[in-house]
């Protein structure tokens, strides 16, 4: 069991995880060149599977 210091560590791990995989979208979305583009979404992915060993901790 947790206690309610590490469950607040991991919800603000889990919005920072949120957060940047929406950026990354967010980025990817904008730009034109082929290879940045598919980099932005390898990293939305990366935060994704972030976000999933975090929640997974609960």
């Amino acid at each position: 069991m947790m206690s309610p210091k590490e469950l607040s560590y991991l919800e603000d791990a889990l919005g920072h995880e949120t957060f940047l995989k929406t950026k990354c979208c967010d980025t990817a979305a904008q730009l034109s060149d082929t290879e940045l583009r598919q980099f932005a979404r390898d990293m939305e992915e990366r935060h994704q599977q972030l976000f999933n060993k975090f929640y997974n901790l609960v």
